[in-house]
């Protein structure tokens, strides 16, 4: 789909090398508040541009982000001539996150949302002990592991990849739930789940096998129990190149071996 969007605000992370291409770049199409302006430019690594998509979550703020990092999974490739003809051209993708609902030792309840994964680790050298619930209804009375996570599609190619979780294609209805180092039971790799489902996870001897919640960069430590939904409401939208789209990219990792 071609756009006409005109006026660009370049960010970057504090890395040297980003900000002296953001304000390159600000000197060749010009520099718009980011609240004004058509597109966020987000120059940096993943999780530079993770944050800014937490950042504009729900805004209705396009993301196009340019690397300037290390590996740039999420980003389009760092070029200077053509840009507005290129956000123009590129291709729009809508991301629902999960949100996370997680009551702590003490009562608390935290909210968080998370792009990639919300994952619960073990925070002590004793092994967690899990109950998960989808639906309400208990699918795994006492799992036994390092930890647990559920992934979007957007990040099965990311912590999830690495605890030998699938990788998912961007628009399919689906969640990852991937266990990480499992001891019990044995054989359990992990499921695919719709992405209406609710997941609940309850941890059992929190007193004695505490264990952390991470929904992307918030953390809450010694948790009771986490609820994980895909969110309905909340949305970011992000632009990728046509010749290396979101799409593209996760389909290509199927075939690294």
């Amino acid at each position: 789909m071609t756009r006409k969007l005109s006026t660009l605000s370049f960010i970057s992370s504090e890395t040297e090398s980003a900000r002296a291409a953001a304000r390159h770049l600000a000197t060749l199409y010009g520099q718009t508040d980011p609240e004004q302006a058509d597109v966020v430019v987000a120059l940096g690594g993943d999780g530079f541009m993770l944050q800014t998509l937490h950042d504009t979550m729900d805004s209705g703020k396009l993301i196009y982000g340019m690397n300037q990092g290390s590996v740039g999974f999420l980003l389009n490739e760092y070029r200077e001539e053509d840009l507005r003809e290129r956000i123009n051209a590129a291709v729009e993708h809508h991301i629902h996150p999960l949100e996370m609902t997680a009551v702590d030792s003490e009562g608390n309840t935290v909210r968080a949302y998370a792009i990639n994964e919300v994952s619960l680790l073990r925070q002590s050298y004793q092994a967690a002990k899990l109950r998960v619930l989808v639906d309400d209804r208990v699918r795994i009375e006492e799992l036994i592991c390092d930890g647990l996570m559920v992934a979007t599609p957007a990040g099965s190619t990311a912590y999830n990849l690495s605890a030998h979780g699938p990788i998912l294609p961007l628009e399919a209805p689906l969640l990852a739930l991937t266990p990480v180092s499992p001891f019990r039971p044995r054989r359990w790799r992990g499921a695919l789940l719709p992405n209406r489902v609710t997941v609940d996870i309850e941890v059992l001897e929190a007193d004695k096998r505490p264990v952390n919640a991470v929904a992307d960069h918030t953390e809450v430590k010694s948790v009771q129990k986490v609820t994980v939904r895909e969110s309905d409401k909340v949305t970011a939208r992000i632009l990728s190149d046509p010749d290396h789209s979101w799409d593209d990219r996760i389909l290509a990792e199927q075939f690294l071996y």
